[in-house]
This record gives C-alpha cells, sequence and structure tokens, in this order.
C-alpha cells in the first residue's frame, strides 16, 4: 500500500468530518493541528519548531469527536506512519 501525503490526510478528514448537512465539523482544539497537517509532506517534516510526527500525535489526542468509519480508517492510517 502507497503511503499518502499528510496533506492528503488532511484534506480527507476535512471531507469526512462533517454535519449531516455537510457543514464542517471539526473541533476547535484539532482544528490548529490539522491546519498544520495541511501543510506538510511526510511524518519526517517540520512544521516551525514542531515534528510532523508530534503534529499528527496531537491531532489525534484532539480529535475524539471525529467518529465512524472512515474517522477509524484515518485515525488507524496516521497511527502507522507514527510508529
Amino acid at each position: 500500500m502507497e503511503t499518502r501525503s499528510l496533506t492528503s490526510i488532511a484534506h480527507d478528514i476535512r471531507t469526512h468530518w462533517v454535519k449531516k448537512d455537510g457543514t464542517p465539523n471539526v473541533n476547535y482544539a484539532a482544528k490548529p493541528y490539522l491546519d498544520a497537517m495541511a501543510t506538510l509532506h511526510s511524518v519526517n517534516d517540520m512544521y516551525g519548531f514542531d515534528s510532523a510526527k508530534s503534529i499528527v500525535l496531537y491531532f489525534l489526542g484532539n480529535a475524539s469527536s471525529f467518529r465512524g468509519e472512515h474517522a477509524k480508517r484515518i485515525k488507524a492510517e496516521l497511527k502507522s506512519l507514527i510508529k
């Protein structure tokens, strides 16, 4: 399986973390980390003085309200990237 970029994963999250009416539903605490992920290619990149790996960890820590099948798949993908 080909590894997707964090930019691509962030786009996927924004596509699926929505309310039933289709409006965005990203948690306010996870949003800054999602925004940062959207600018990163891999977990080996840096975002300012923070590693992409730490950005992903902080996102996962603040994304508990992101639920459902897509969320499970995407979170598992992110966790596999930071191993």
